[in-house]
């Protein structure tokens, strides 16, 4: 992960997530980051979150691993060669808190631990992804699963805005936005993240 330099995130890029937090559906891509202190493998380790009283939703994601600067015309294959999945952590009364005031959402966004996220394995291509699913299971059930061919703004779309917005490098990385089932974090919960059936990444929480 010391390779990794900036991360960009995309929210609301489903409907149906949007819908069930009763956020408008966007029309354009939109973009909030995390510090890279944010990162966390998804490993089997435990990672303990301390926010008394605050609620923590899970949110599963497609994550890109830039690999040269992006420059305009580049497709998502000239750009992207690895991939991973990630789990968006987010502080969810403090978000709404935070937006109400019409603040910046990075209190609620990027705490320690709270960009889980997968070792990368190589990119085939956005045709082979299209064939695949992704799911996150907690304590031996499915409470996410998406495919990116629900995405509002699919990666090409993504990477573009990025890359207009604030440039992209090699180490980037992109979260890509996470589909309906996000939910609550409660002590002990324990994480799996599938690419189709196959299990990728694994991680406990801990709560006090």
């Amino acid at each position: 992960m010391n390779s990794i330099q900036n991360i960009y995130c995309i929210g609301r890029n489903y409907v149906n997530h949007a819908k069930e937090l009763g956020n408008e559906v966007p029309t354009e891509p939109l973009l909030f980051s995390k510090p890279t202190h944010a990162l966390a493998l998804a490993n089997g380790e435990s990672y303990l979150y301390p926010y008394d009283g605050e609620e923590i939703h899970h949110e599963l994601e497609v994550v890109l691993h830039i690999n040269k600067e992006v420059k305009k015309g580049d497709k998502v294959e000239d750009v992207v060669d690895k991939m991973a999945l990630g789990v968006d952590l987010t502080l969810r009364h403090l978000q709404t808190k935070l937006k109400k005031k019409g603040h910046p959402w990075l209190r609620a966004k990027g705490f320690p631990n709270s960009a889980i996220i997968t070792d990368f394995w190589s990119f085939k291509g956005v045709d082979d992804c299209q064939k695949r699913s992704f799911s996150l299971l907690k304590n031996g059930n499915i409470v996410q699963e998406g495919t990116i061919n629900d995405m509002l703004f699919d990666f090409q779309a993504i990477i573009d805005e990025c890359a207009d917005t604030f440039g992209l490098g090699k180490g980037d990385i992109i979260y890509t936005g996470t589909p309906e089932g996000v939910g609550p974090v409660e002590h002990d919960d324990h994480f799996v993240l599938c690419w189709d059936e196959k299990e990728v990444g694994a991680f406990h929480a801990k709560r006090r």
